[in-house]
C-alpha cells in the first residue's frame, strides 16, 4: 500500500468517532448500512445498561459492544473503574501505554499520568464520575521513569449511579503530525497485529486486507483486494449473513459468528468486530472489520455438543437429546390434537451374547440392532439409545393406535434375524412397552416410565412381544393380534371365498356386471364379512396378499362367465387404500396376469373410496393413470358420504359413479334424496360417468332410479350376494325382482 493510499485510508480511519454516552461532539455511529449491520454492528443504546462487577464489566456483550464500536478507532478510548484501573482499552490506547490490551496485572491508568498533573487528574475522575457532562483535561502522561513523556487531551463521562468511567485520549499534537502519526501507527499495528483486518467499500468488496487476515484464508493480500465479500462464502454463510441481516433490520442487537472458506476449501469460523468509515459528510464508506479465527473453539463447542446429546456407540440421540425431543413433540401432539406413542425396547438375551463373545461383539450387535430398528421407522420419528441395550422410539402424529403396533411388530421381526458377528451369529429378540400420550401420561417423564413398565410386562409374558400399558389397551391389541395370526392362517388355508353381487342394466334389465364381495369362512367364527376383519388386514399389511387373491380369483371368474355366457361381463373388485398406495409392482403383475389369460382388461372394475379423492398425492394420481393405461375401469364407491365435488372428478380417470345406498334408501316421488340423486345423474352424465345406484331394495325405488335416468342398480330388489355358482345360473337370464 503506497503512501497515497494510507494517507486515504487513515482520512478515513480518523471519521470513525465512537459514540461515548455523555461526550459532546462525537457523532454518533449508527450501522445502517445491510452490510455493517449483518457483520455485527452494535447500536450504542445497548451499551448504557452496562455494570461495573467485581472489577470487571459484568455483561457477557460488553466486550463485544466494546470492540465492535471502539475497537479500531483512531483515538486512545478506555473503560475505567472508580480506582482507575484499566478494565477495556481499544488498540491504540494499548500501544500508546505500551500495555497489553486484556491489562492482565490490572494496571491503573492513573500510574501513567506524570507525577505534577496527578491533583489535576484526580479532582478529573471525581469531577467526570459525579457529572453528567462531559469533563476535558489537558495533561502530560509517561511510560515510566526517564520518560519523555506525551501531551493528550482527556475526554471522561461517567454515568450516574454506576462507578466507571470512559475516557478518550487525544494527543495533544497539530493537527497534520496528528494525522501523520495516525497514520504511522495505524499502519504499524495494523501490518503486526495477530488478527486479521478486513476492509470493505460500500459495496461490500475487499478494499484492504492486512497480512494476517489474507494468511487466515490461505491467499495473497492482492488476490483478495476488490473481491466481494460473499466470494468468502459458501451457502451457509451467506444463509448466515442474509439471516443477520434480517434481524438487524428486525432491531435485534446481537453478535454474530459467520463461516468463510479458506482457499482450499476447508471451513473457518469467525467473529468480526466491526467499524463503519464515514466520510467528512457523514455519508457511508464501507467498514473496517477485526476478525478473529474461532475455528478450533467452534469445533471443540460443536464436539462437546455432539458428546452431550449423542451416543458414542450407535450415534443415536442419548437419554438428553431423547428428553428434550419427547417433551417437544408431547407439546406439538397436544397442539395439534393428535396422539403419541412411545415405545420402550429392550434386547432379550444379549447378556448371554455379551457374555460369551465379548463386549466388543455385543457393541457389534448393538450398533446393527439401531440400524434394523432404524430401518423400521419414519424419517419424523426419534430413535434413541438410552443405555446399554435399551432403545426407545418416539412416534408422534398418529391418528390410530394401530400404527404403533405395526412399527412394534416390525422392530420384532427384523431383530429376530440372526446377527453375525463375526465367525460367529446371535440371536436376540425384543420386549417392547408401548405407553400412549395423553391417555397413559401427560408428562415426559411418566410416559417414559409407564413405557418401561409396560415392557416389563412383554418380558414377563414370555419375551418376544409388545405389551400395552394400560389392561384395555393390551387386551385389545391381543385381540388384534389374534386376528391377524388367523389372517395369516386364512391366506395359507385358502378360507377366503368371493359372493358376487349382481349389477343390473336398467335399459336392458340384462345383469351386465357383478360385484364381488370377500368372505371369511372362518373355522371357529363361521362365515364373517369384510367389517369384520379388513381393518385388522388393512393395518396388519396382510390386505396386499389379500387383495392380490381377490384380484386373481375375480379375474378367473370373470374369464369362465364370458365363456359361459358368450358376451363381455364386468366384475368390480374393492380397492382398500392401504392397496392403492404400494408401488406400481403388484399391478403390473395384474397386468401380466389378465394377458396370460387372454381376457379383456376392461373386464375388471377397481372400485375405490371417496376419500381417496381427497388425497391428491403422487401415489394416488399415479395409480389412476396406471389403471387406466393397463385398460382397467375404475368406479367411484359409496359416492355422496365424504367431501367430492363432481366438478372435482373431472380431474381424475372414473368410469363410474355408485349412488351411495343413503340417498336411495329413503327415495320418495317428493323426497330431497331424489333430487339429489337426479343431480348426480345429470351432472355425473355431463362428466361422461356411468351411474350405478347402491342399497336398492323396492321396486318403487327402482322405478323412481330409471325415470331419472340412472344407468345401473345393485340391492336386494334383485339379489344378495351369493356364491359364483348361483350368481353364474342367475346371470343367464334377464333380472327378474324379488318378490
Amino acid at each position: 500500500m503506497d503512501k497515497d493510499q494510507h494517507a486515504r485510508q487513515a482520512e478515513q480511519v480518523t471519521a470513525i468517532r465512537p459514540a461515548v454516552p455523555g461526550l459532546a461532539g462525537l457523532d454518533a455511529l449508527l450501522p445502517g448500512e445491510a452490510v455493517l449491520a449483518a457483520m455485527g454492528g452494535t447500536p450504542p443504546a445497548v451499551y448504557s445498561g452496562m455494570q461495573r462487577a467485581e472489577g470487571g464489566l459484568q455483561l457477557a456483550s460488553d466486550q463485544d459492544y466494546f470492540n465492535d464500536l471502539y475497537l479500531l478507532a483512531p483515538v486512545g478510548y478506555f473503560v475505567l473503574a472508580s480506582d482507575t484501573t484499566i478494565l477495556q482499552m481499544n488498540l491504540v490506547g494499548a500501544d500508546l501505554l505500551g500495555l497489553p490490551r486484556q491489562n492482565p496485572d490490572g494496571v491503573p491508568f492513573r500510574n501513567y499520568v506524570a507525577q505534577r498533573f496527578i491533583a489535576d487528574f484526580d479532582a478529573f475522575v471525581s469531577n467526570s464520575l459525579a457529572s453528567e457532562e462531559p469533563q476535558r483535561l489537558s495533561l502530560q502522561m509517561t511510560r515510566g521513569r526517564g520518560d519523555r513523556g506525551f501531551a493528550v487531551t482527556l475526554l471522561g463521562s461517567g454515568t450516574p449511579g454506576l462507578s466507571q468511567l470512559r475516557v478518550v485520549l487525544e494527543m495533544a499534537e497539530g493537527k497534520l503530525a496528528a494525522l501523520e502519526k495516525s497514520e504511522e501507527r495505524f499502519r504499524r499495528i495494523v501490518h503486526s497485529a495477530e488478527e486479521g483486518i478486513w476492509e470493505i467499500d460500500a459495496s461490500a468488496r475487499t478494499s484492504f486486507v492486512n497480512p494476517k487476515m489474507a494468511s487466515m484464508l490461505g491467499y495473497t493480500i492482492e488476490e483478495m483486494l476488490e473481491q466481494p465479500l460473499v466470494n468468502f462464502m459458501d451457502d451457509e454463510g451467506r444463509s448466515l449473513l442474509e439471516r443477520n441481516i434480517a434481524r438487524r433490520q428486525q432491531g435485534i442487537a446481537e453478535r454474530h459468528e459467520f463461516k468463510f472458506l479458506r482457499r482450499d476449501g476447508s471451513d473457518m469460523w469467525v467473529t468480526l468486530a466491526t467499524n463503519p468509515i464515514f466520510d467528512a459528510d457523514g455519508s457511508y464508506l464501507g467498514a473496517l472489520a477485526l476478525v478473529s479465527d474461532i475455528t478450533e473453539r467452534k469445533l471443540s463447542t460443536e464436539l462437546i455438543w455432539h458428546q452431550a446429546n449423542y451416543d458414542s456407540l450407535t450415534a443415536l440421540p442419548n437419554r438428553n437429546m431423547f428428553q428434550d425431543r419427547l417433551s417437544q413433540e408431547m407439546k406439538k401432539a397436544r397442539r395439534d390434537g393428535l396422539f403419541l406413542a412411545l415405545l420402550f425396547i429392550d434386547l432379550d438375551q444379549f447378556k448371554e451374547i455379551n457374555d460369551r463373545l465379548g463386549h466388543e461383539m455385543g457393541d457389534a450387535l448393538l450398533v446393527e440392532a439401531a440400524g434394523r430398528i432404524g430401518a423400521c421407522v419414519r424419517a419424523s420419528d426419534t430413535l434413541a439409545r438410552l443405555g446399554g441395550d435399551e432403545f426407545v422410539v418416539i412416534l408422534p402424529g398418529l391418528d390410530h393406535v394401530t400404527s404403533a403396533e405395526r412399527v412394534a411388530q416390525q422392530i420384532i421381526a427384523s431383530l429376530n434375524r440372526p446377527f453375525m458377528l463375526g465367525d460367529s451369529t446371535g440371536s436376540v429378540s425384543a420386549s417392547i412397552g408401548i405407553a400412549l400420550h395423553p391417555s397413559d401420561a401427560n408428562d415426559p417423564e411418566q410416559l417414559l416410565r409407564n413405557a418401561d413398565q409396560a415392557m416389563y410386562a412383554a418380558k414377563n409374558a414370555g419375551r418376544n412381544r409388545y405389551s400395552y400399558f394400560t389392561p384395555d389397551m393390551q387386551a385389545a391389541a391381543q385381540l388384534r393380534l389374534r386376528i391377524t395370526r388367523d389372517l395369516q392362517m386364512a391366506v395359507a388355508n385358502e378360507q377366503f371365498e368371493l359372493h358376487y353381487q349382481p349389477i343390473v342394466n336398467l335399459h336392458t334389465g340384462t345383469i351386465e356386471r357383478a360385484e364381488a364381495l370377500l368372505r371369511w369362512r372362518h373355522p371357529e367364527r363361521g362365515m364373517l364379512n369384510p367389517v369384520d376383519f379388513i381393518g385388522s388386514a388393512e393395518a396388519s399389511g396382510i390386505i396386499l396378499e389379500i387383495g392380490d387373491w381377490v384380484f386373481r380369483n375375480a379375474a378367473d371368474q370373470a374369464k369362465r362367465w364370458q365363456e359361459e355366457l358368450g358376451r363381455p361381463f364386468q366384475i368390480s373388485v374393492n380397492q382398500s387404500p392401504v392397496q392403492f398406495r404400494t408401488g406400481p409392482e403388484v399391478f403390473e403383475k395384474w397386468m401380466r396376469y389378465v394377458e396370460q389369460m387372454h381376457l379383456a382388461p376392461r373386464s375388471i372394475v377397481i372400485e375405490i373410496t371417496e376419500r381417496l379423492l381427497l388425497d391428491n398425492s403422487g401415489p394416488v394420481m399415479d395409480r389412476l393413470r396406471q389403471f387406466k393405461s393397463m385398460g382397467l375401469q375404475v368406479a367411484l364407491d359409496d359416492f355422496g358420504t365424504g367431501h367430492s365435488m363432481l366438478a372435482h372428478l373431472k380431474n381424475f380417470d372414473i368410469d363410474y359413479l355408485k349412488i351411495d345406498r343413503s340417498f336411495v334408501m329413503d327415495l320418495a316421488g317428493d323426497s330431497g334424496d331424489l333430487a339429489l340423486c337426479e343431480g348426480i345423474i345429470v351432472m355425473a352424465h355431463k362428466l361422461g360417468l356411468k351411474v350405478v345406484a347402491e342399497g336398492v331394495e323396492t321396486e318403487t325405488q327402482l322405478n323412481l332410479l330409471k325415470a331419472a335416468g340412472c344407468d345401473y342398480a345393485q340391492g336386494f330388489v334383485y339379489a344378495r350376494p351369493m356364491p359364483p355358482a348361483q350368481m353364474g345360473t342367475l346371470a343367464r337370464g334377464p333380472a327378474q325382482l324379488v318378490g
